[in-house]
């Protein structure tokens, strides 16, 4: 099993992605095998080529470290709740994971829905952003950035799509067509004491839905990864790249091919930490259950029941922050 976590170069994979006919590309088939060999092993991979500059990616960083830096009571002006649509602002110990506080502070972010978009079962999640007056440009720059990595995440998706066996446009239209994304901003304090499991930043976890794309701080080490044989691995940060990981509805669309990667957050450093995961869901109400295909691959049978994702996410999301659903 994976002792390090791989690098795959996507610039092949980008450069055909709109192509119906990517699959025969010799290039394209090489970025498919890396992918499915990421897959099939610890769920978890660098991706370089991408096409974000690294530019865009230092100034979220950057505004997001100004954020957090300011005065609470000028934090809690975008305070996260029950009835915010879980978007905004949580401050260290909020977030639960496992039941345990994580050592994090955080802003939610979600895909904006309207009123009566999914019905009863939306409701909860219905609203706009929470977006801070100060600093005055993090609107604007996460918005850019936002667009940016969710077009990345759907043309890595063509990517492992291909790698599975079909189309590359199986996690588009009923499936993922309109994605129900979520990206989170963090910031994990430093610390002068080396932090033991008990003080983690964010306990381990898989992420819930099809792929996780990560812009993390240079020169802070703190992501770690389970690999298939119980070693915690560090996903140290590479300039350039983004850590890719899969997420549960991927691992049940593939039947289990796949691995959703295990994983946490540690941060020894004096230094705090900003990391950004952006979360590329399914849709709303896609009701996620293996792919036939996959399915043929593995003894015919599905190993997963289906489930309506809203449904998952919304558990999941009053879970993380202790709200009874």
């Amino acid at each position: 099993m994976a002792r390090s976590i791989p690098i795959i170069d996507v610039r092949p994979l980008l450069e055909k992605c709109e192509d119906p006919r990517m699959g025969e590309d010799a290039g394209v088939l090489e970025v498919v095998r890396q992918l499915d060999k990421a897959g099939r092993g610890d769920g978890i991979f660098y991706v370089k080529g991408h096409g974000i500059p690294e530019s865009m990616c230092q100034r979220v960083r950057d505004v997001a470290r100004r954020f957090f830096g300011l005065p609470d009571e000028e934090k809690l002006k975008i305070k996260l709740s029950s009835s915010t649509g879980f978007r905004g602002y949580q401050t260290i110990g909020q977030n639960l994971t496992g039941g345990r506080p994580d050592k994090h502070e955080a802003i939610d972010i979600y895909k904006v829905v309207e009123p009566g978009t999914y019905g009863a079962v939306g409701a909860a999640l219905e609203g706009p952003n929470l977006w801070p007056d100060n600093p005055a440009d993090f609107r604007p720059l996460i918005e850019e950035y936002i667009s940016a990595v969710k077009e990345l995440s759907k043309n890595i998706l063509r990517g492992i799509a291909l790698a599975l066996g079909g189309s590359p446009y199986t996690f588009e239209g009923e499936r993922a067509g309109d994605t129900f994304w979520g990206m989170r901003i963090l910031s994990y304090p430093g610390s002068t004491e080396k932090i033991v499991e008990d003080g983690v930043g964010c306990g381990a976890h898989t992420d819930y839905g099809l792929l996780t794309v990560i812009n993390q701080d240079d020169g802070v080490p703190s992501l770690e990864a389970m690999n298939r044989c119980g070693e915690w691995i560090w996903a140290l940060p590479i300039p350039g790249t983004f850590v890719c990981n899969i997420g549960d509805m991927l691992k049940a669309y593939s039947n289990g091919i796949y691995e959703s990667a295990f994983h946490r957050v540690i941060n020894n450093s004096p230094s705090d930490r900003i990391s950004i995961p952006f979360f590329y869901e399914t849709n709303f109400d896609a009701v996620v259950e293996p792919l036939d295909f996959c399915k043929e691959k593995t003894g015919g049978v599905a190993k997963f029941e289906p489930k309506m994702y809203g449904e998952y996410l919304l558990r999941k999301l009053h879970a993380t922050f202790g709200i009874k659903y």
